[in-house]
């Protein structure tokens, strides 16, 4: 293993400056490997970043501050034994979380509950209440196990509890006094969330602690000052209660359409946090289903439709998404079965681009920590010898992670050996003392496993050494990471070599409370081509994204991708229907805006000037994008 300390990795014992993503600071100015043109007018950008208020957050319609909830009583999901509230008589406050097992949000501040149940000890008691329709007991014992909850998760199979508390969403908190009276009703803090336009809110630390506060000043015998929030969360689910005709059915028209554009996430195994598969599951869900519709956040695409056709479009036609909210708003009229399209069928594999002709494994586990250091936690690097004695092409690639809730990203390296160093390839700085390495794959989140057309494929040289860079992101629970790498060959000697291009710009100095910072960065091409993909990468302050190709370098500007509203937590590649055609000597530009005020709610500190760092506090500018040049390939490996 290399390990990496903040600004440098440790190799052989030699220190070597470096940024991350893989890329080393450049001396210069420049922000690539050939000539830079005048900067040419870009864009302007406009605003992302809104109050945090939204239609997937839910402010209080009637005070419940002051109101006695009386006694309940719900079976623990572990222990198959009632509890009560009267109980915990002898506890100075009871906190009641509505939780649920598949909330994101929900899932992000378990951590922070079990803390609380620790610091509190014996003066306050949390009690999770599980009234998701869509939860089994079973399923909820489960969750609590696997994140090994230290206070009891009661499940309330009626919804009655949720019910007689007011709560509509997950996690949803309330704080009552030992008399049974409501201190506080809201969010936990203010870390994750959702902004208005449905932007998640992922901040590296909470600004407020509204809970806890609470907590403190009911176990004082003081008043609450901030006793009411506004919630952001999952809607607790309802059993479905299905018309049985209407205008909209579910077989006829809606099932087609979760088909289409819900499960290739949202199925078992899948990135997606609920199972979309089936009516039941879809009319329970079907609140939290119109939320993420109406406010664009599902699916997650982020491409302006006027500039490029891209083939994995995830976009919902408008009439698509008007289709479904109809059905919803008729109160989800199931139909006819006879009218249900064919189960759509997906292969039983572990692996998305199917089986790996070769899988490479980090050769040790790496234990990430429960907590995040106070200087971050340093990418680390691990070698691996693929013991390829002749050139190999790859067609097919994907990077799987062995702990997925804390591994931000993936990146895979191939490091020729001298006799590989190919004198076309630009020698981009990805690895310390490593002549002429280049990108083998990745994954990042949103990111998809690189599969490339016929007669196109990355080439490892006989003899190099693949190079893992893994980004951890602490979640409050430690784990141990074992990530790989599946690689499929050509089966036929490929025509062209792939090349991942970063067009970066290093040299960033975003000014404190700046909500418009703009940065540029260029890349001249070498020979003729085509541009098959794109990938904009900026961290918590990137605002937009534009890349775009100048004619011979001075010629009119012609836009090819543009993300007006870029969003750190997917980070998606943009593949070319049409691979884009391109001539030696044109310039490929790209225009990042950046947004360092205290209107972005995931700024880590809007009073500091920015500057490039690995660290998601700290920020980056690269357009990524793989080209293919046509020149035939130095070797025809398998």
């Amino acid at each position: 293993m290399i390990r990496s300390t903040r600004t440098a990795w440790v190799l052989g014992g030699v220190l070597i400056p470096l940024v991350g993503m893989g890329l080393m600071r450049p001396a210069g100015e420049g922000t690539a490997a050939e000539p830079t043109p005048p900067a040419a007018p870009a864009p302007t950008a406009t605003s992302t970043t809104t109050p945090v208020t939204t239609s997937a957050t839910t402010p209080a319609k009637t005070s419940r501050i002051g109101q006695s909830v009386g006694d309940f009583e719900l079976v623990d999901v572990r222990t198959g034994k009632p509890v009560a509230r009267k109980d915990f008589g002898n506890r100075k406050a009871i906190a009641v979380i509505f939780m649920g097992t598949t909330c994101p949000i929900n899932n992000a501040y378990l951590p922070r509950l079990n803390q609380y149940q620790r610091q509190f000890g014996d003066r306050v008691q949390i009690l999770g209440i599980n009234s998701n329709s869509s939860d089994t007991v079973a399923r909820a014992a489960e969750h609590a196990t696997r994140n090994e909850l230290q206070f009891p998760v009661l499940k309330d199979p009626s919804g009655a509890v949720a019910l007689k508390f007011g709560a509509t969403r997950t996690p949803e908190a309330f704080v009552i006094d030992a008399t049974g009276v409501i201190r506080y009703h809201g969010r936990i803090d203010d870390q994750y969330g959702l902004t208005e336009d449905g932007f998640d809110i992922k901040r590296i630390s909470a600004r407020t602690s509204e809970l806890r506060d609470a907590l403190e000043a009911v176990t004082a015998g003081k008043s609450v000052e901030v006793a009411e929030t506004t919630v952001s969360g999952c809607y607790i689910t309802r059993p479905p209660r299905p018309k049985a005709t209407g205008q909209v059915t579910y077989f006829r028209h809606v099932a087609p359409l979760i088909q289409k554009h819900c499960q290739e996430c949202h199925r078992s195994g899948q990135i997606g946090p609920m199972e979309l598969t089936n009516y039941d599951q879809i009319a329970e869900w079907s609140e939290m289903v119109r939320d993420v519709i109406s406010d664009e956040r599902m699916p997650p695409w982020y491409a302006d439709p006027k500039y490029g056709h891209f083939s994995n479009d995830r976009s919902m036609p408008a009439e698509d998404a008007a289709t479904i909210l109809k059905w919803i708003d008729d109160g989800c009229p199931k139909g006819d079965a006879k009218d249900a399209p064919p189960e759509k069928v997906y292969p039983q594999q572990e692996w998305t681009i199917g089986k790996p002709d070769v899988v490479l494994t980090m050769p040790t586990a790496f234990p990430v920590p429960a907590e995040m250091p106070r200087r971050g936690l340093p990418y680390q690097l691990f070698i691996i010898d693929p013991g390829f004695e002749k050139d190999m092409w790859v067609q097919a690639a994907e990077a799987k992670a062995g702990a997925p809730t804390v591994v931000h990203h993936i990146l895979a390296f191939i490091a020729p050996p001298l006799s590989g160093v190919d004198p076309n390839i630009p020698d981009f700085p990805f690895l310390p003392l490593v002549k002429n390495a280049r990108v083998l794959c990745g994954t990042a989140p949103g990111d998809m496993p690189t599969v490339f057309p016929p007669g196109v494929a990355i080439k490892i040289p006989a003899g190099s050494k693949i190079i893992i860079q893994m980004h951890y992101t602490p979640n409050g629970k430690a784990e141990k990471d074992l990530s790989s790498i599946g690689l499929i060959f050509a089966k036929e000697p490929p025509k062209r070599q792939v090349l991942t291009i970063p067009v970066f710009n290093a040299r960033v100095r975003i000014p404190p409370g700046d909500s418009n910072h703009r940065m540029d960065s260029y890349f001249t091409t070498k020979f003729d081509g085509e541009i098959l993909s794109y990938m904009p990468h900026m961290h918590l302050r990137g605002k937009s994204f534009t890349m775009g190709i100048r004619p011979g370098g001075t010629g009119d500007e012609k836009l090819l991708l543009s993300v007006p509203r870029y969003n750190f937590n997917w980070q998606n590649v943009y593949r070319n229907v049409t691979p884009v055609k391109f001539q030696k000597g044109d310039v490929i530009h790209c225009v990042a805006y950046y947004d360092n005020s205290e209107k972005n709610p995931n700024n880590p500190d809007p009073m500091k000037e920015v500057r490039w760092g690995d660290q998601t506090w700290e920020e980056m500018m690269i357009g990524w994008m793989d080209i293919v040049y046509n020149i035939p390939v130095n070797s025809a490996g398998k």
